[in-house]
């Protein structure tokens, strides 16, 4: 099992020089990964009473962004969306964007989409909130037309593209795209088109049910399931602590080949203290699966 670190976007603040010291340190530690979340806005705090969700108080760095600087501070760290909201985005674009921290990063990017929750975000983007789901297959389609062609000529429902391609190209098969999310179309399409799935909850036998219909989708697909990878979140503020080692190995019994630790929202004061919760859960960790 491969395990990461998941950047503590809003509560790590703004300095570059504090990035880079936590990115080197996570990396240091063994991490395999770091995997940064996606909102592009935030809801006004003061708009809209009873909002469940983040607001523009909440900091998110742009996780394409973040990444070509990690690009250039870390050597061995996987950088991972969790999730790019794909819907919001213009599908060409993330598909530059994407070749491009690819390249930087000497083919260290896997790209975790989704199709969030957001209308607000959608309706600031000027993009469709309703058809967000069956549309991101068609985006994951042209991206990877994108990254293996020269030149692409697509016609699809949304996109169009006569003739054009990008330059530079990561080649066939070399951005892995993983989906999030839980309802049944989702497992369809991860077992039809994804390369992984980022399930979040305990490894229960509900979870144990839904990792083998995405293996019988794949199968129904002419795909081999053994080639679907699984990743989990331990979120340190929701699973105390005598149930993270149970947590570990529950998932990796299922089958799960990824794991990611959140340290937000434990009532850290510093990076440094995200740090060193980081250091001793992979401890831990590393302890359950031995």
């Amino acid at each position: 099992m491969r395990i990461g670190a998941v950047f503590p976007h809003t509560e790590i603040g703004d300095d570059p020089g504090v990035v880079r010291a936590w990115a080197q340190s996570v990396e240091e530690f063994g991490y395999h990964h770091v995997l940064a979340f996606d909102h592009v806005l935030g809801v006004g705090a003061g708009t809209r009473p009873g909002w469940q969700g983040y607001t523009n108080d909440a900091a998110f760095h742009e996780p394409l962004v973040l990444f070509g600087f990690l690009a250039g501070v870390t050597t061995t760290l996987e950088l991972t969306t969790g999730v790019l909201v794909l819907p919001q985005r213009q599908t060409a674009l993330v598909a530059k964007q994407a070749a491009q921290v690819h390249l930087l990063s000497g083919g260290r990017l896997r790209l975790g989409v989704g199709i969030g929750w957001n209308e607000v975000e959608y309706e600031a983007l000027g993009q469709t909130f309703g058809n967000r789901g069956v549309r991101s297959e068609e985006q994951v389609a042209l991206m990877r037309a994108l990254w293996a062609q020269s030149t692409v000529d697509f016609e699809g429902r949304w996109h169009r593209v006569d003739g054009a391609g990008i330059n530079p190209r990561p080649g066939p098969g070399a951005i892995p795209v993983w989906f999030g999310g839980y309802s049944e179309r989702t497992l369809r399409r991860v077992g039809r088109l994804g390369d992984g799935w980022m399930p979040r909850r305990w490894p229960d036998e509900t979870a144990h049910d839904m990792l083998e219909r995405v293996r019988a989708y794949a199968r129904e697909a002419g795909r081999d399931p053994a080639t679907i990878g699984f990743e989990t979140r331990l979120t340190l503020a929701q699973v105390p602590e005598g149930n993270r080692a149970e947590f570990v190995r529950g998932w990796r019994d299922i089958g799960a080949t990824h794991l990611c630790v959140d340290t937000m929202s434990m009532g850290l004061s510093s990076p440094e203290q995200h740090l060193e919760v980081l250091r001793d859960t992979l401890k831990l960790i590393e302890s359950a699966l031995t």
